[in-house]
């Protein structure tokens, strides 16, 4: 008897769990199905798990194709699983390709192709609809995007567009999703959109996108201009859409831990907030050499900002910046002074420049501080007048980090707002607004 295991969370269990579970059937004779448990869910990251255990084992029982089902509990289980069934082929997803190789020691390994295109779960009792979403991009970030995307519950990357139709063809084929020559096709395809382009074209995909009713997440900076902000988010408003500026910190549990201590009273009355955020960039990169939006303050300003508006509020009586330039007139390194009326907000970041990159908030009572890479929180301190007194906070950040807007994003489109205070409008509005007086001062 030739033995297969295959292994999943099966949430919303939908075609391409229907499919690979049929398929992996195939590969022999007996068939065994590891369902993931919650608590192994939550420790490998995996968010926005909706139907319980129980059900997640039920359903899988259903489909038939299973002889055996168990509940995988910790990430060293697998070859043990293998070991102690006498297991022949183990097999999953193509999307997972290269991931397991190191299980060909114990059996043969199986990737199976991934099944495109999903729409919605096959249970018809629960009703509920997988988002399918569309990116329009395929640079550094859009490529982070996809293996995020799979560790959300409820999410399926369908599609792909660039006006460059090869670059398209070739995003598309390495992460098994099809690839749209329009962007007509493109909105038929989805329901919500992913936008990780160069900062100019975000207002025009956005709106494109909101007037073919589509939800929108987009990089930072969502636009580089007060008014677009104002104009957009009133139409998404006005048309029951979600339009959502993606800075990752904001929705980072260990960044929003942070927040909380520092509000909480624990440091006293919050005055000075300084943030840092500095990179040593290719020269030939975009970010680098445009002229018009390339430079330190509009890749990087969206993070350095984002703590002090947090922290200090969006209204500020005074804003300055300071910059260091390049030959070609970019900034290199761009210093941020916000004045307040009972405090004062530092932000520093850089391209050309490197400096310790570093977060800290002073208080009446003391102070807290978290060092670089604070934008990926996950670990702080806070510190009193006494030098030994020191209070130590942690906090997980798992893979790119683009997982935990990703879900807080689903969230919002399925009617739950708990995460809206992450990222307010009102603070994307602001984040604009100061992209926006840089660049004038700039005069670009």
């Amino acid at each position: 008897m030739k033995r297969v295991i295959t292994y999943g969370t099966f949430d919303l269990l939908h075609e391409g769990h229907y499919r690979l579970l049929e398929r992996a059937k195939e590969l022999g004779d007996y068939l065994i199905v590891g369902v993931t448990s919650e608590n192994y869910d939550k420790a490998r990251g995996k968010l926005n798990v909706i139907d319980s255990l129980a059900t997640r084992i039920e359903n899988v029982r259903k489909t038939g194709f299973a002889d055996e089902i168990i509940v995988e509990e910790s990430p060293g289980q697998k070859v043990q699983d293998v070991k102690k069934y006498r297991v022949d082929i183990f097999t999953v997803g193509s999307d997972w390709v290269g991931a397991f190789d190191y299980m060909k020691d114990y059996c043969d390994v199986v990737y199976l192709e991934r099944t495109k295109n999903i729409s919605s779960t096959m249970l018809r009792v629960q009703n509920k609809r997988i988002q399918r979403v569309g990116i329009i991009g395929t640079g550094r970030i859009a490529e982070r995007f996809i293996p995020e995307a799979k560790l959300v519950s409820g999410i399926n990357t369908q599609v792909v567009y660039n006006p460059h139709k090869e670059s398209a063809e070739r995003f598309a084929q390495k992460w098994e999703i099809d690839a749209c020559d329009t962007l007509e096709i493109f909105y038929e395809a989805v329901d919500a959109v992913y936008i990780a382009t160069p900062h100019e074209t975000h207002y025009d995909y956005i709106k494109a996108s909101l007037e073919h009713g589509k939800h929108v997440l987009c990089e930072k900076p969502m636009v580089l201009k007060k008014a677009q902000a104002e104009e957009l988010f009133r139409y998404a408003r006005t048309h029951e859409l979600i339009l959502f500026e993606g800075i990752k910190t904001a929705y980072c549990p260990g960044f929003n831990k942070l927040l909380g201590v520092a509000c909480s009273g624990t440091i006293g009355a919050i005055r000075n907030v300084e943030a840092c955020f500095t990179k040593l960039e290719n020269p030939a990169n975009r970010e680098l050499t445009d002229p018009l939006y390339g430079g330190s303050l509009t890749e990087l300003g969206s993070y350095v900002m984002l703590p002090i508006l947090k922290l200090l509020g969006e209204d500020y009586e005074d804003i300055r910046f300071d910059v260091i330039r390049g030959e070609n007139g970019l900034d290199l390194f761009t210093k941020i002074s916000v004045r307040y009326p009972k405090g004062i907000g530092t932000a520093t970041c850089g391209l050309g420049v490197k400096s310790e990159g570093r977060l800290l908030v002073a208080g009446t009572k003391g102070y807290l501080i978290a060092e670089a890479p604070w934008w990926k929180t996950s670990y702080f301190e806070v510190h009193y007048e006494n030098p030994l007194e020191v209070e130590k906070y942690s906090e997980r950040f798992l893979g790119d980090g683009l997982r935990y807007e990703i879900s807080d994003f689903l969230s919002m489109i399925n009617g739950r707002k708990s995460s809206e205070f992450k990222l307010t409008r009102s603070e994307s509005v602001v984040l604009a607004d100061m992209m926006e007086r840089f660049l004038q001062a700039e005069n670009r």
